[in-house]
């Protein structure tokens, strides 16, 4: 197995990711349609987010399963055609139940088709960097909502909402398609071939089955820790946009992207730094490290909000960017470490149904705001989540055959 061949199919998987992530801008997505139909609430319209991370688990546990059975390209292809479909919903939509199927249901699924076929496989071709490799590809998945969240926001001078909806369903359609034929597992002969070389034949442990897997404490710790983190995340990432208006309601459309945008390109590059520290500190304290840079981001979060000032709230979006990228390559990397590769596309896809709960994260935060007229609630909430994640983080420990 050639080390170019690789790379070569790990850069298709992150441009796929790229626009799969695409779900993960709702926060600059939803402003138009916030502005257009004003009467529905921050709540009703936060449940969009929230359908969308839970078919996103849906698309990646159907996709995991599938895996063993389906060629990767065939996965892909579904999800092509899934994001299209919603997104082309949302172009045409009048209500809120067409904006929660378009792309609550149909983007979600088609995301989460995507973020499985490309992790199932591409990981397999590095053995030797799974924390590392993880966070490259799962780095594409987040950054794609700023880089075309950005995009998006420039353009709405000029097109409609409905229009670019329209026109990023048919590109996003267009990537993954392409992407679906360069993209593929190993074959056993090159995985065996390159272990030997590098000395990685038991670099993974040993392999458990699904059901082995959540017999294990260490799986339900680990379960927990993502979900309190991942919700707490995705409580600032739906109300981000609201975040920036109270701090200075002047900005226009392009800088509130912008801003909000920060989450998304940092969250990207915390999925590398944190997918090669997985690689060189272990679960541990890779874990406890990401804890701790979670506590500083929703303590600057807090003080910005308290003095009213933009300048501490971006500190604190790139902090809590930074903190949110170290949860998905920890996941990947776990799960690989502990539970093994054979059985990883299905193990990988449940570990991230923690989303299916962390979710409502968004929807709970705006209620919140909806009740109190306030954000500081929402981090006082985070801080609590942070606490009880680095208790389960403590009492993780790796499983054994007999425990």
């Amino acid at each position: 197995m050639k080390k170019t061949n690789r790379w070569i199919i790990a850069t298709a998987g992150v441009v796929v990711l790229l626009f799969a992530g695409l779900i993960y801008a709702w926060s600059v997505l939803s402003s138009p349609i916030a502005t257009e139909y004003s009467g529905w609430s921050k709540g009703a319209l936060s449940l969009t987010f929230t359908l969308a991370m839970s078919f996103f688990c849906i698309g990646g546990l159907i996709a995991g399963i599938l895996a063993s059975k389906v060629r990767e390209r065939y996965l892909l292809i579904i999800s092509s055609l899934l994001l299209l479909g919603g997104f082309e919903m949302v172009s045409t939509l009048n209500s809120l139940p067409a904006l929660y199927m378009g792309f609550g249901v149909l983007a979600g699924l088609g995301a989460g088709f995507s973020y499985n076929a490309v992790m199932g496989s591409i990981t397999k071709w590095f053995p030797d960097r799974k924390g590392l490799i993880s966070g490259i590809l799962l780095m594409g998945f987040g950054i794609g909502a700023f880089l075309i969240g950005k995009v998006y926001a420039s353009l709405l001078a000029t097109y409609s909402w409905r229009e670019e909806f329209k026109v990023m369903g048919f590109i996003v359609f267009a990537v993954i398609l392409i992407g679906a034929f360069i993209i593929r597992r190993p074959k056993s002969e090159e995985i065996a071939e390159y272990e030997i070389e590098h000395g990685t034949e038991d670099a993974t442990g040993a392999d458990y089955t699904t059901l082995e897997m959540v017999k294990k404490g260490s799986f339900w710790l680990y379960f927990c820790y993502a979900i309190l983190l991942s919700a707490a995340a995705l409580a600032l990432i739906a109300q981000a946009s609201g975040i920036v208006l109270e701090t200075d309601g002047d900005l226009s459309a392009g800088n509130i992207a912008t801003i909000v945008g920060l989450i998304s390109i940092f969250n990207g590059v915390g999925r590398v730094i944190f997918g090669g520290l997985y690689d060189k500190l272990g679960q541990k304290r890779t874990m406890l490290l990401n804890l701790g840079l979670y506590l500083v981001s929703v303590i600057i979060n807090i003080i910005g909000l308290n003095i009213g000032s933009l300048a501490v709230i971006i500190i604190g979006f790139i902090c809590f960017g930074l903190s949110y990228g170290g949860v998905t390559p920890t996941n990947s990397a776990f799960i690989m470490d502990f539970y093994g590769v054979k059985h990883y596309p299905v193990n990988f896809s449940i570990i991230n149904l923690n989303l299916l709960i962390a979710s409502f994260g968004g929807t709970i935060a705006g209620a919140i705001y909806d009740r109190e007229g306030s954000f500081i609630s929402i981090f006082m909430i985070m801080l609590a989540a942070i606490v009880l994640a680095l208790v389960c983080a403590l009492l993780i420990r790796r499983p054994v055959r007999n425990e």
